[in-house]
Protein backbone atom coordinates (compact mmCIF):
# COMPACT_ATOMS: atom_id res chain seq x y z
CA UNK A 1 0.00 0.00 0.00
CA UNK A 2 2.95 2.06 1.25
CA UNK A 3 4.84 1.87 -2.68
CA UNK A 4 1.68 2.28 -4.27
CA UNK A 5 0.38 5.49 -2.55
CA UNK A 6 3.06 7.60 -1.31
CA UNK A 7 5.83 7.48 -3.87
CA UNK A 8 3.16 8.12 -6.59
CA UNK A 9 1.56 10.90 -4.98
CA UNK A 10 5.29 12.61 -4.34
CA UNK A 11 5.41 11.84 -8.26
CA UNK A 12 2.51 13.49 -9.09
CA UNK A 13 3.07 16.41 -7.06
CA UNK A 14 6.93 17.13 -8.19
CA UNK A 15 5.34 16.64 -11.71
CA UNK A 16 2.65 18.98 -11.02
CA UNK A 17 5.28 21.24 -9.68
CA UNK A 18 7.49 21.32 -12.82
CA UNK A 19 4.68 22.02 -14.92
CA UNK A 20 4.03 25.23 -13.09
CA UNK A 21 7.44 26.12 -13.30
CA UNK A 22 7.73 25.76 -17.29
CA UNK A 23 4.28 28.19 -16.77
CA UNK A 24 6.25 30.97 -14.29
CA UNK A 25 9.40 30.58 -16.52
CA UNK A 26 6.83 31.42 -19.79
CA UNK A 27 5.30 34.18 -17.59
CA UNK A 28 8.70 35.60 -16.82
CA UNK A 29 9.53 35.69 -20.59
CA UNK A 30 6.34 37.34 -21.95
CA UNK A 31 5.82 39.39 -19.06
CA UNK A 32 2.86 38.19 -17.62
CA UNK A 33 1.60 38.88 -14.82
CA UNK A 34 1.87 35.00 -12.54
CA UNK A 35 -1.55 35.72 -11.16
CA UNK A 36 -3.24 35.61 -14.52
CA UNK A 37 -1.93 31.60 -15.05
CA UNK A 38 -3.22 30.78 -11.43
CA UNK A 39 -6.32 32.16 -12.30
CA UNK A 40 -6.94 30.57 -15.15
CA UNK A 41 -9.71 28.41 -16.08
CA UNK A 42 -11.18 26.00 -19.15
CA UNK A 43 -14.60 26.86 -18.83
CA UNK A 44 -16.18 29.68 -16.40
CA UNK A 45 -17.97 27.20 -14.32
CA UNK A 46 -15.23 25.05 -13.31
CA UNK A 47 -12.68 26.29 -10.28
CA UNK A 48 -9.46 28.14 -12.01
CA UNK A 49 -5.97 26.32 -11.85
CA UNK A 50 -4.82 27.55 -8.09
CA UNK A 51 -7.69 25.67 -6.70
CA UNK A 52 -6.91 22.52 -8.98
CA UNK A 53 -3.30 22.56 -7.48
CA UNK A 54 -4.68 22.45 -4.09
CA UNK A 55 -7.14 20.18 -4.60
CA UNK A 56 -4.22 17.88 -6.22
CA UNK A 57 -2.56 18.73 -2.56
CA UNK A 58 -5.23 18.12 -0.29
CA UNK A 59 -6.34 14.94 -2.02
CA UNK A 60 -2.91 13.77 -1.61
CA UNK A 61 -2.24 14.60 2.37
CA UNK A 62 -5.72 13.51 3.12
CA UNK A 63 -5.10 10.13 0.87
CA UNK A 64 -1.82 9.55 3.14
CA UNK A 65 -2.79 10.74 6.26
CA UNK A 66 -5.94 8.38 6.45
CA UNK A 67 -4.01 5.61 5.41
CA UNK A 68 -1.20 6.09 7.79
CA UNK A 69 -4.18 7.47 10.86
CA UNK A 70 -2.36 10.59 11.13
CA UNK A 71 -3.97 14.11 11.02
CA UNK A 72 -4.55 15.76 8.06
CA UNK A 73 -2.20 18.87 8.14
CA UNK A 74 -4.37 21.98 7.17
CA UNK A 75 -3.32 24.19 4.90
CA UNK A 76 -4.85 27.63 4.36
CA UNK A 77 -6.47 28.02 0.61
CA UNK A 78 -4.51 31.67 0.03
CA UNK A 79 -2.21 31.17 -2.87
CA UNK A 80 -2.46 33.81 -5.20
CA UNK A 81 0.19 32.80 -7.79
CA UNK A 82 2.12 30.09 -9.22
CA UNK A 83 4.98 30.60 -6.79
CA UNK A 84 2.35 30.64 -3.69
CA UNK A 85 1.44 27.27 -5.58
CA UNK A 86 5.17 26.00 -5.62
CA UNK A 87 4.85 26.46 -2.13
CA UNK A 88 2.06 24.45 -1.54
CA UNK A 89 2.77 21.60 -3.27
CA UNK A 90 6.37 22.07 -1.59
CA UNK A 91 4.77 21.72 2.00
CA UNK A 92 2.81 18.73 1.13
CA UNK A 93 5.47 16.63 -0.46
CA UNK A 94 6.73 17.72 2.98
CA UNK A 95 4.42 15.85 5.20
CA UNK A 96 4.27 12.79 3.36
CA UNK A 97 8.26 12.08 3.14
CA UNK A 98 7.43 12.22 6.58
CA UNK A 99 4.88 8.82 6.65
CA UNK A 100 6.98 5.80 6.73
CA UNK A 101 5.75 1.92 5.42
CA UNK A 102 5.00 0.74 8.12
CA UNK A 103 2.10 3.37 8.91
CA UNK A 104 0.56 2.32 5.41
CA UNK A 105 1.68 -1.25 4.43
CA UNK A 106 -1.45 -3.38 5.21
CA UNK A 107 -3.94 -1.03 5.00
CA UNK A 108 -5.96 -2.56 1.97
CA UNK A 109 -9.01 -3.34 4.53
CA UNK A 110 -8.88 -0.23 6.75
CA UNK A 111 -12.33 1.87 6.65
CA UNK A 112 -12.21 4.93 5.46
CA UNK A 113 -14.86 7.30 6.18
CA UNK A 114 -15.31 10.42 3.97
CA UNK A 115 -17.03 13.17 5.44
CA UNK A 116 -18.18 16.29 3.46
CA UNK A 117 -21.47 18.13 4.92
CA UNK A 118 -24.08 15.51 6.04
CA UNK A 119 -22.88 13.07 3.46
CA UNK A 120 -20.58 10.30 4.64
CA UNK A 121 -18.56 7.79 2.00
CA UNK A 122 -17.22 4.86 3.23
CA UNK A 123 -14.36 3.04 1.53
CA UNK A 124 -11.89 0.17 2.34
CA UNK A 125 -8.24 1.10 2.04
CA UNK A 126 -7.12 -0.11 -1.45
CA UNK A 127 -10.45 0.81 -2.42
CA UNK A 128 -9.78 4.44 -1.52
CA UNK A 129 -6.64 4.31 -3.02
CA UNK A 130 -7.06 3.10 -6.03
CA UNK A 131 -10.91 4.27 -6.79
CA UNK A 132 -10.49 7.57 -5.07
CA UNK A 133 -7.19 9.35 -4.39
CA UNK A 134 -5.42 8.32 -7.31
CA UNK A 135 -8.17 9.18 -9.49
CA UNK A 136 -8.56 12.44 -8.15
CA UNK A 137 -4.92 13.59 -7.69
CA UNK A 138 -4.49 12.38 -11.93
CA UNK A 139 -7.75 14.22 -12.30
CA UNK A 140 -6.41 17.97 -11.34
CA UNK A 141 -3.01 17.30 -12.77
CA UNK A 142 -4.37 16.71 -16.12
CA UNK A 143 -6.88 19.59 -15.50
CA UNK A 144 -3.83 21.51 -14.60
CA UNK A 145 -1.57 20.61 -17.63
CA UNK A 146 -4.73 21.34 -19.99
CA UNK A 147 -4.94 24.47 -18.68
CA UNK A 148 -1.46 25.51 -19.43
CA UNK A 149 -0.90 23.84 -22.54
CA UNK A 150 -4.35 25.81 -23.60
CA UNK A 151 -2.67 28.69 -22.72
CA UNK A 152 0.58 28.39 -25.21
CA UNK A 153 2.67 27.05 -21.88
CA UNK A 154 4.54 24.45 -23.78
CA UNK A 155 4.58 21.23 -22.16
CA UNK A 156 4.29 18.02 -23.06
CA UNK A 157 3.66 14.05 -22.00
CA UNK A 158 6.81 13.60 -20.61
CA UNK A 159 6.46 16.76 -18.54
CA UNK A 160 3.03 15.93 -17.04
CA UNK A 161 4.60 12.17 -16.50
CA UNK A 162 7.98 13.21 -15.15
CA UNK A 163 10.66 10.35 -14.10
CA UNK A 164 8.81 7.05 -13.84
Amino acid sequence: MYQASVPRLINGLTNLSQLLEKAQAHAELKKIDPTVYANLRIFPDMFPLSRQVQIACDVSKGLAARLAGVDIPAHEDTEKDLKDLQLRIAKTIAFLETLKASQIDGTEDKDIVIKRGDKETHYKGMQYLMGHGLPNLYFHMTTTYSMLRASGIEVGKSDYLGKI
